[in-house]
């Protein structure tokens, strides 16, 4: 496919780097900044012009008329939807947009009706959506939706007396009589996608796929918390904090958000008036203290300073045994901040292009299925997907035996019309059910990759 990449801040930075790995595409990347250009064009395969994506020229030279695909992820959301525009009166490409300004929320599907977008994509949004989900189960590192919300893959570390310690995969379903499958295993450095004979150990960080009811059942027995949080600590007042608290408010959880900002906190009262909003310095841990750091169930850092945000964290985990989580922007450093014992991490970046690159891929695939959800796990190191499972795709009505599946690559899932099975050798997948794949390769776009 032909890709045109309006954009090389962190996320255009990531979308480039992440699709001229996939080796399929003929990507173009279109910066005002030269010397951020040469270094994307240095460092991966990809063709670079210098210039705005508001120019009709800039986009004739990109080749805008035989593009597939076009995605603007400037830091301006107006100059966004004005490439978009642009894109589709000189092309027939598919357009992606990045709107950030909670503003615009009212006019979103405005602007995907009028201006012809494929997708609007909110980082922030999304991010906060994330948060939101890890605060409902805090015992989770990492949690990914499946099936409409139907299906979770949850990811968790195995503490020293934890009842999967030196256990079997095979001897969980026996032994604690759960109904979930063990997906994915992080070990050190390593990332394994087990077999029924891998032995699960202490520290060990392991993701496991299930229904929402399963797999809260399966937390209950091995011993970790499955109850939301009563309450959060939010540093930093930013759009993410709004999206987030609005969040956690409507699903009766209490919210304090500091902010340095006076000007700022005028505008949090009005936009959050069932919030306690507080106008100081959140690195100070006297203000922290006063404001009930010690009784917080959770305590999120969501300042524009990445060393801000590990701070904040490594402090509230001297203070609180509460669900902490930390906002990074930046993965120059990720190795070091991995290393350093912080509860949950969430790049805004990764999060973004993981809902971009997902829609890429569902425009690529070829044979039997589109790609329905997609998301990294395993630290990066797999690929969790659902494929929608066509009448002519090469896997349709067979037994999952006889499917001759590529070394790294399981089927964790199956959702017939909302039906979730956790399949077995006999189980057969039929046209109309989507199906998890959880895999060590990357860039499935279609069903038939699973095969050997």
């Amino acid at each position: 496919m032909k890709i045109i990449i309006v954009g090389l801040g962190k996320v255009g930075q990531k979308l480039a780097e992440r699709l001229s790995q996939e080796k399929e595409h003929s990507i173009t990347v279109i910066d005002l900044r030269q010397p951020v250009l040469t270094d994307i064009v240095n460092a991966h395969d990809v063709m670079g012009i210098t210039g705005s994506g508001a120019s009709m020229d800039v986009l004739e030279e990109a080749g805008i008329r035989s593009a597939d695909i076009l995605i603007a992820v400037t830091e301006s959301d107006e100059l966004n939807l004005l490439t978009c525009f642009l894109a589709r009166k000189l092309g027939s490409c598919n357009t992606i947009a990045r709107v950030r300004n909670p503003e615009y929320k009212k006019e979103i599907q405005l602007f995907r009706e009028d201006l012809g977008l494929a997708m609007i994509i909110n980082p922030e949004l999304i991010a906060a959506e994330e948060i939101a989900r890890l605060l409902r189960f805090p015992s989770a590192v990492q949690i990914d939706t499946f099936a409409k919300g139907r299906v979770e893959i949850l990811k968790f570390k195995i503490a020293s007396n934890s009842p999967l310690c030196d256990l079997k995969l095979l001897e969980i379903s026996q032994k604690l009589g759960c109904n979930i499958l063990i997906c994915g295993v992080e070990r050190g450095d390593e990332a394994f996608i087990p077999r029924g004979d891998f032995m699960l150990k202490a520290g060990d960080y392991v993701s496991v796929v299930g229904t929402v009811r399963d797999a809260t059942q399966f937390i209950k027995k091995i011993g970790l918390k499955t109850g939301k949080v009563k309450n959060s600590m939010i540093v930093g007042g930013g759009e993410t904090a709004v999206y987030l608290a609005n969040h956690l408010m409507k699903a009766g959880i209490e919210v304090t958000v500091v902010e340095q900002n006076p000007d700022r906190c005028d505008e949090l009262c009005f936009l959050l008036p069932k919030a306690t909003i507080i106008n100081g310095d959140g690195t100070e841990n006297r203000l922290l203290m006063e404001e009930g750091i010690d009784s917080a169930e959770s305590f999120v850092a969501l300042t524009n300073m990445d060393e801000a945000n590990v701070m904040l964290s490594l402090y509230a985990k001297t203070r609180t045994e509460g669900k902490i989580i930390t906002k990074i922007n930046r993965t120059a450093y990720d190795e070091v901040i991995s290393n350093l014992g912080l509860d949950t991490i969430i790049y805004p970046k990764d999060l973004t292009a993981e809902y971009i690159l997902r829609f890429v891929r569902a425009k690529n695939n070829s044979i039997g299925s589109n790609i329905e959800t997609m998301h990294e796990i395993l630290d990066g190191k797999a690929e969790a997907l659902e494929f929608n499972i066509l009448k002519n795709a090469p896997v349709a009505n067979k037994t999952l035996e006889t499917l001759p599946l590529k070394q790294g690559v399981i089927i964790a899932c199956i959702n017939r019309q909302g039906n979730i099975i956790t399949p077995r050798g006999k189980d057969m997948l039929l046209p109309g059910d989507t199906v998890i794949v959880v895999t060590s390769h990357k860039g499935f776009s279609d069903i038939s990759d699973i095969l050997r």
